[in-house]
């Protein structure tokens, strides 16, 4: 435990944390109590409804996720930060109008930020301890179950919008996310409320209407979900509205008005990578393994493994046109050893012989 501190010294000590989140490159920080009475029932309605699909993890740890002191015994604040993620790269409408090309969400074309959050956390929590002596903490990036949006909402980093998705006034919502729980009782900040206004623009901008109702998101519909955390094959159902989205999806936040005030990331790690930013799906396609390896290495794609990585192209693929190029890349996998690559090849192929041009 951290000794005890006069009001004097806690907001001094929140000075210097702002100071040294500032250089560490974080466009912002905040300073959240550990109260979610109203997020864990709200957590609760939307897992027993079934919503989280196949995220079993979202359930695992009970109460745990809203109630940081039992997340981590002795925390009393969270403090919350954000960075810019929005790399420079091709506009985003170009690629998802071209079906021939592979789109690939904004925020995974550079180094994954899971990496690049932690490390800088870690080095916060060392400034503050150069400052204040050692204290419990412990730094999170989207790695346990934690609420962080609930939590940057409480820290004013911005309100949740429509599409669940954190919004900022001042910079969108294409931003990432960290925390650092914590034992040192710090001044909070006043929670961010709520800019949606009548707006609605997210909802109709979903392809396959996974925001089902403002604030309401069935993650089971929902593009990041399945071409990022679901296993199995794509669901029919969906798989015209993927289009050509291999990783994850932006279409929400596209069209949200507030991003005309999204900025590109300053941070060198988040510029785009290895030519993703509009690649042909029938090059991305023929990858072997190793160049999978080679080409994602430090990258969220790396995450999917080359089995889902060539499930999302063969759903891709099935959605381009019935060109012989196309057909040739599919059928060229049809000796697949995953069912699942197998079964979505197949299905790809079904749609292009249903248009009477597989020969």
């Amino acid at each position: 435990m951290p000794r005890d501190f006069s009001s004097a010294e806690l907001l001094d000590i929140k000075s210097h944390l702002q100071r040294e989140a500032s250089a560490l490159g974080f466009q912002q920080v905040g300073v959240s109590g550990i109260d979610l009475a109203a997020d864990e029932e709200r957590l609760a309605r939307w897992l027993a409804a079934g919503r989280h699909g196949d995220m079993h993890w979202m359930a695992r740890h009970g109460q745990k996720r809203s109630r940081p002191a039992e997340l981590i015994p002795g925390t009393v604040r969270v403090i919350s930060v954000r960075m810019d993620c929005f790399a420079p790269a091709a506009p985003a409408e170009p690629v998802l109008a071209d079906p021939r090309l592979a789109y690939i969400a904004r925020y995974a074309l550079g180094r994954d930020y899971h990496h690049v959050l932690r490390r800088r956390l870690q080095r916060l929590a060392a400034a503050l301890e150069v400052r204040v002596g050692p204290f419990g903490y412990r730094a999170f990036v989207d790695s346990a179950p934690v609420l962080e949006k609930p939590l940057a909402r409480n820290a004013g980093l911005g309100w949740i919008g429509k599409h669940t998705n954190l919004i900022n006034t001042a910079a969108g919502s294409q931003f990432v996310l960290g925390e650092l729980f914590t034992d040192l009782p710090l001044p909070v900040d006043q929670p961010a409320t709520d800019h949606c206004g009548s707006c609605s623009a997210c909802l109709p901008a979903c392809p396959t209407g996974a925001i089902t109702a403002p604030y309401e998101l069935d993650a089971r519909r929902c593009i990041s979900y399945l071409t990022i955390e679901f296993h199995g094959v794509i669901p029919e159902e969906f798989q015209a509205a993927l289009g050509n989205r291999v990783f994850g999806c932006d279409d929400c936040q596209l069209a949200c008005p507030w991003n005309k005030f999204a900025r590109a990331a300053a941070e060198p790690d988040f510029r785009a990578r290895n030519g993703l930013e509009a690649p042909a799906l029938v090059a991305l396609f023929g990858w072997t393994e190793q160049e999978y390896l080679d080409r994602t290495a430090g990258s969220a794609l790396r995450r999917l493994g080359y089995g889902r990585w060539l499930r999302n192209l063969a759903v891709a693929l099935g959605n381009a046109p019935s060109e012989p190029a196309v057909i040739d890349a599919l059928r060229a996998r049809l000796d697949s050893a995953d069912p699942v690559v197998l079964a979505q090849v197949a299905a790809a192929l079904a749609r292009h012989a249903s248009a009477g041009t597989t020969g």
